[in-house]
């Protein structure tokens, strides 16, 4: 169900070609990342949104049946325990659309996402 790429130059453009129950799934996600890195610029990276701050801090795009979520592979480690409900590989969560957000955990890796890359600053 990946959102038509050719028609999309922004974020607001990849979520409107979304159904809409998908759409406020990912409106969702979107607020919960700029929340937590509210610095962030939001752009469209490898076809799907992204925030950016020096260095991607996540992706985030819509599949068949789940949000794929990109936080890079130390972050996955880092919060492995927290994540060990969905189906994750060493780039990649999947959360699943029959389920609801965990908005609170994505916020969390969204903040070590943050310091990580203010570190390396």
């Amino acid at each position: 169900m990946t959102a038509s790429k050719n028609k999309m130059q922004t974020v607001d453009d990849y979520i409107s070609l979304l159904p809409e129950q998908v759409q406020e799934i990912m409106q969702s996600m979107r607020k919960a990342v700029r929340e937590a890195a509210p610095a962030a610029m939001e752009i469209i990276s490898y076809k799907m949104p992204a925030f950016k701050m020096n260095d991607i801090v996540v992706w985030y795009g819509a599949f068949k049946h789940h949000v794929g979520f990109f936080p890079t592979a130390k972050a996955i480690e880092e919060f492995k325990n927290d994540l060990s409900k969905y189906k994750a590989s060493k780039g990649t969560i999947q959360f699943p659309f029959e389920r609801p957000l965990p908005l609170g955990l994505v916020k969390k890796i969204v903040k070590f996402r943050v310091k990580e890359i203010q570190n390396k600053l």
